[in-house]
């Protein structure tokens, strides 16, 4: 059993039918689950409240980005579901960032928030066409540590870039961590992957893992897998 899984589980479902099924095969104490935009729209607030009632910690993944005090309202209403960690852009700004630091002020048990810095399907080049300029470890870099001066817990990066932010932003501060993939999995959609393992050893808090467990022959036996992988990874850490 574990205490803190830091595993956790993309839900990436298209209804509430399939991914109930699915979670019900899943241990709470061998990982957490994240909800995203599309299962979250199909399935709403009520799948959320099921799954945390279930005992899992809930990582609500919608990426709000808006003005200030919408997202600080969201936020609000997003830690009233019991959920684990909930996430913004950082590229909404400081204004933004604060107001979802505030919009969780006051509250016993608020969720973590973190902040996105640079999706991981998305290279230098696609940076440059939205007018990000230098390369996606520069970017990263800037929006943590505007992230972490807003007053966040932590945020969503690359493993390639876990490194470099526990030296830039300490090692309290939370990394998660998706675009994880077996060393002979499918890279699929994503272009800044990591195997459990070298994330780990890069720094990685959290590990978001999605098609490798879902899509596995065996999820079960792949989830396992997996935190067998972290488990000997944090150990060689000390």
């Amino acid at each position: 059993m574990m205490t803190d899984p830091r595993v956790i589980v993309a839900l990436d479902f298209p209804t509430a039918r399939e991914a109930t099924a699915f979670a019900a095969r899943l241990d709470p104490a061998a990982c957490r689950v994240k909800i995203g935009m599309e299962l979250y729209a199909a399935a709403g607030p009520s799948f959320v409240q099921d799954l945390v009632r279930s005992g899992f910690g809930v990582f609500l993944d919608l990426k709000f980005h808006d003005i200030p005090n919408t997202v600080g309202a969201a936020c609000a209403a997003a830690a009233q579901l019991g959920v684990w960690m909930i996430n913004v852009h950082a590229l909404g700004g400081h204004m933004m960032m604060e107001a979802a630091r505030n919009g969780l002020a006051g509250l016993n048990s608020p969720p973590l928030l973190t902040a996105v810095t640079v999706l991981t399907s998305m290279g230098e080049a696609d940076l440059s066409e939205v007018g990000v300029a230098g390369s996606p470890a520069d970017a990263v870099l800037r929006l943590a540590r505007l992230a972490q001066a807003c007053g966040l817990d932590g945020v969503v990066c690359s493993a390639q870039e876990a490194s470099m932010l526990k030296r830039g932003c300490g090692k309290g501060f939370v990394l998660v961590t998706p675009g994880i993939r077996p060393a002979a999995g499918d890279r699929g959609d994503q272009e800044r992957v990591a195997t459990p393992a070298a994330a780990i050893a890069n720094g990685s808090d959290y590990l978001v893992v999605g098609r490798p467990i879902t899509r596995a022959p065996d999820p079960l036996a792949a989830l396992r897998a997996i935190n067998d992988e972290v488990a000997a990874a944090t150990k060689m850490q000390g």
